[in-house]
């Protein structure tokens, strides 16, 4: 809808704009349904951004409930039906955007499909969730330690569950993060009444005589559950566009240029967790599922069909999460995998506070910088820690990577100070000084 309502507000009536949503909703916020679900966010309206009305409102033809089945790109039309009335039909186009984004992963295990096993990715996915609490849920599993799965996590702490059971078939939780780093968000977790599982590769889910899930298995045991969450990730959903024979690229997203446009396919526009980016350091091409990337080549692409040439400038993975109190960051590469791309890097860790120490309010925060030998360009960041805008500092760290600079140019950067927000060297500075001393050291 990013794109649909750019390139309304470029042309206006000099072009008519379709869209098909399959669902029930439009323009929300699938990254708040956790804080819904935890209590945060009121209810589900307030997760909704725009609504169909307020779409055609602007001149969009929002269609809901209506599927694509088939792209002809040959012809330039798609099939749609309306689930409502169950009527197919084709609708021609000269310019196709394809944002289908991406599916949950749901593992083929026995079990899986037994009630109380929940994935997250839709507000109705998140009611469902909401219901089995409100029903009485005691015990909840947790499959999988990334991003949502810690986020859920610390929803079920938070709504009271008298067990929380994580399971991450990896050696640690959150597998972007560097394992000494890891290492903290595990221990933070348990220290909030968690039970973290690490190495638990999930074997199946176990039903009682209602039918309903009673427990997870894994190769240690079981772990009993009222309720299970999955967790895992997702793929990109490029069911459509493989069908129409449109280039799909080695990590599974739709290939497209630095415009958006699918390559080898003139008229067809691709976005969102459908596709693939370009990591700017690295030069590899990944998926990434985040809703920031997803509503910029949004914008990329209305303003190419609007007249304007755009271009999505690709990604340094920056991300950040948290559970309960502890706050996590990182941007672009981290040490091995800066290592895989090539890279010879050195890098430094330090300890360090939130604000002045003596604060009341100081939290703890160990920072990580990867640079480069020699160059001491800087190449990844990863921040976790306690206290209001630990985490958040992860943002100078992707300035400073998106603009190609050094560790020792960060170090000199005058950030602000005052006792209330920071040390008087803010750990952004401190560990862009020690990286900036490894990188010069010799081999």
């Amino acid at each position: 809808m990013s794109a649909a309502a750019t390139v309304k507000r470029l042309r206006g009536d000099e072009v008519e704009v379709i869209a098909f949503e399959r669902g029930e909703f439009s323009s929300y916020s699938a990254c708040g349904i956790p804080y819904w679900i935890a209590g945060d966010v009121p209810d589900q309206d307030a997760l909704i951004a725009r609504s169909p009305e307020e779409h055609r409102a602007n001149g969009i033809d929002l269609r809901m409930r209506h599927l694509v089945e088939g792209i002809d790109a040959g012809r330039g039309e798609v099939v749609v039906r309306d689930l409502e009335a169950g009527v197919e039909h084709r609708v021609g186009f000269d310019e196709l955007v394809i944002t289908t984004g991406a599916r949950p992963v749901r593992p083929d295990l026995p079990g899986v499909d037994a009630p109380g096993v929940l994935g997250v990715q839709s507000l109705a996915d998140g009611a469902a969730i909401r219901a089995e609490l409100d029903r009485g849920a005691k015990r909840a599993v947790v499959v999988g330690a990334g991003y949502i799965g810690i986020e859920l996590a610390e929803a079920m702490v938070r709504r009271g569950l008298q067990v929380v059971t994580v399971l991450e078939g990896a050696a640690q939780p959150m597998s972007t993060l560097d394992p000494e780093l890891g290492e903290k968000v595990a221990a933070a977790m348990a220290g909030m009444g968690m039970t973290v599982r690490t190495g638990a590769r999930v074997t199946g889910f176990l039903t009682g005589p209602d039918g309903r899930v009673r427990a997870v298995t894994t190769e240690h045991g079981e772990d009993p559950a009222d309720l299970v969450v999955l967790g895992i990730g997702v793929r990109p959903e490029v069911g459509l566009a493989k069908d129409a024979g449109l280039k799909i690229g080695a990590r599974g997203g739709i290939r497209t240029d630095d415009h958006q446009r699918v390559v080898g396919a003139e008229h067809i526009w691709a976005g969102g967790d459908c596709v693939e980016v370009r990591d700017r350091i690295s030069g590899q091409y990944l998926t990434v599922a985040l809703g920031t990337h997803a509503n910029r080549h949004g914008r990329v692409i209305g303003s190419n069909l609007g007249g304007q040439e755009v271009r999505f400038p690709g990604v340094i993975g920056t991300a950040i999460s948290k559970v309960c109190s502890l706050e996590i960051g990182r941007t672009g590469l981290g040490e091995q995998a800066a290592r895989d791309a090539g890279f010879n890097v050195v890098t430094a860790t330090i300890e360090s506070t939130t604000h002045a120490g003596y604060m009341p309010d100081a939290g703890e925060l160990t920072c990580k910088v990867i640079a480069e030998r020699g160059t001491g360009r800087l190449v990844g960041a990863q921040i976790v820690g306690t206290g209001p805008g630990a985490g958040k500092r992860i943002d100078t760290f992707a300035t400073a990577i998106w603009a190609g600079m050094s560790a020792d140019e960060l170090a000199h950067v005058d950030l602000s100070y005052a006792p209330p927000f920071s040390p008087t060297f803010d750990p952004v500075t401190v560990a862009a000084r020690q990286a900036a001393t490894a990188a010069r050291r010799p081999l």
